[in-house]
């Protein structure tokens, strides 16, 4: 009791702070909490004109389907693949950039570096998704570059063992820079003794960047980390839908296309809520997990 009039207390007292807590909580419940009891059609037969809820019960029914379906696996791979790929490879980007960049003493040449590199951040997904496929169209730069050197233009659009490569350069393209930011923000608060001491060790730059720099922002990586991998099964849903097609669902339909096409193509939203469900319920399970491990084996977590 004595802790909840102590709550109260805080909340009289600076009720102005607490106030800018009333649009948010507000936007989370009615587009993010309310939405949730959907979710009841996955396990509900939903017809077109009767109860919001569905109208008959068919238990798992839609969620079989989906595992029996001959595209599960071909959509689980490539999210799987994309999603290894973007851990892999675009997570680590902005914290090799950060690095270097802390290493750099000439003010003026980090600050337009930064600049030049997050700049895509505040671009559009539209916007960069049209960027890409005109840099890669049969007359477009890179056909002319390679072009150049007597190498005939490669349809890249259109061939499916070349979408992986352009998702994740892109990926790496738009959000370098902006990653970037949090890490040399992480990086001011590393103590400047601690290199000193490192120094007057014998520590060199790279011994100094291993055992001092890196263990320093190690929870800011984590906790990146623990929230990239809370969006591994979405894996970047429209850029995906705006660069695929027909002819690259080899390798580029993932869960979230495919649930895409069901729901709001196909009218079946009883299938797409099973589909949505079976994705969420592996990303709450990975971020549970990694949380639990990261807790274990780092000692950082976010709860």
């Amino acid at each position: 009791m004595a802790r909840k009039r102590s709550l109260w207390r805080d909340v009289r007292k600076d009720w102005r702070l607490y106030s800018l807590l009333a649009l948010p909580l507000i936007y989370l419940v009615i587009f993010k909490y309310l939405p949730m009891a959907g979710n009841i059609i996955a396990f509900r037969r939903f017809r077109p004109g009767g109860s919001m809820f569905g109208e008959d019960w068919v238990g798992l029914r839609y969620i079989v389907m989906f595992m029996e379906d001959p595209a599960f696996w071909r959509v689980f791979t490539n999210t799987i693949v994309l999603g290894v790929l973007s851990l892999a490879i675009v997570f680590p980007m902005p914290i090799i950039l950060a690095l270097l960049l802390n290493e750099v003493r000439k003010s003026w040449f980090k600050r337009f570096v930064q600049t030049v590199s997050y700049l895509p951040h505040f671009m559009s997904i539209v916007i960069v998704a049209g960027m890409v496929m005109q840099l890669v169209s049969l007359n477009g730069t890179v056909n002319s570059v390679i072009g150049a050197f007597g190498v005939e233009p490669i349809n890249f659009i259109q061939q499916a063992g070349w979408f992986r490569t352009l998702y994740v350069s892109s990926e790496v393209w738009q959000t370098v820079g902006w990653g970037t930011i949090l890490y040399l923000a992480a990086l001011t608060q590393v103590d400047s003794q601690l290199y000193e001491a490192a120094t007057i060790d014998g520590a060199n730059r790279w011994k100094q960047t291993l055992y001092v720099t890196l263990p320093g922002i190690t929870p800011t990586m984590v906790t990146l980390l623990i929230l990239n991998i809370g969006t591994f099964m979405a894996v970047g849903f429209e850029k995906i839908l705006l660069l695929y097609n027909p002819l690259t669902y080899e390798t580029a339909d993932v869960i979230a296309t495919y649930l895409f096409r069901v729901g709001l193509v196909s009218n079946n939203f009883s299938y797409a809520t099973a589909i949505g469900l079976f994705e969420s319920v592996i990303g709450l399970t990975l971020v549970l997990s990694a949380n639990w491990i990261s807790r274990r084996v780092v000692g950082a977590s976010l709860w």
